[in-house]
């Protein structure tokens, strides 16, 4: 994994580096690893996680063929209408 660092600005990298390491599942796997987990603990999650993935999966598609309403559209600011601070 790699992140750039843009005219020194580390905050920003570590911000970066951080979302890409949530992406990837880094975080969720180091905290399973803490303990060990039972192999029957271990199906009953991925199980689970499995029924929790198809059924997200369906919902957007229901979505998508307007079979169900989707979540409410949050309205986008006006750039143009917002005024900016002189300085």
């Amino acid at each position: 994994m790699q992140v750039l660092v843009r005219d020194n600005n580390i905050d920003q990298a570590l911000r970066v580096l951080k979302k890409k390491m949530q992406r990837e599942g880094v975080f969720r796997e180091m905290k399973a690893r803490r303990s060990y987990e039972k192999p029957s603990e271990k199906r009953g999650r991925e199980k689970a996680e499995a029924i929790r993935r198809s059924r997200k999966a369906a919902r957007k598609l229901a979505i998508r063929e307007g079979l169900i309403a989707g979540p409410p559209k949050k309205p986008r600011p006006d750039a143009r209408s917002t005024p900016r601070p002189q300085a």
